[in-house]
């Protein structure tokens, strides 16, 4: 569609006796392409990020290992009183 609206505008220059061919189509699209190029104008409605004056919230750090305590090294003990004192006891005849 594009090339035979551009053919019917050459066709057109060439008719009123003018030599220089000019593709309207073409300019257009060129103008949409750059036009996503330009910088955007919108006013910000907050603080603007790049402003090294601006307040913001203060920023908190909180260890996630910090309840971790070492238990290395340990001192090795007996497991025959580790078992005995997890295993279930027995029940006791009245």
């Amino acid at each position: 569609m594009l090339t035979l609206s551009g053919a019917r505008s050459a066709a057109a220059s060439a008719a009123r006796g003018g030599h220089f061919l000019f593709n309207w189509p073409l300019l257009a699209l060129a103008a949409l392409a750059l036009s996503g190029c330009m910088p955007a104008t919108t006013q910000i409605a907050s603080a603007d990020p790049a402003d090294p004056a601006a307040k913001v919230a203060r920023a908190g750090y909180r260890s996630t290992i910090a309840p971790y305590t070492s238990l290395r090294p340990a001192a090795p003990a007996p497991w025959r009183k580790h078992n005995d004192r997890a295993a279930p006891q027995p029940k006791q005849d009245q």
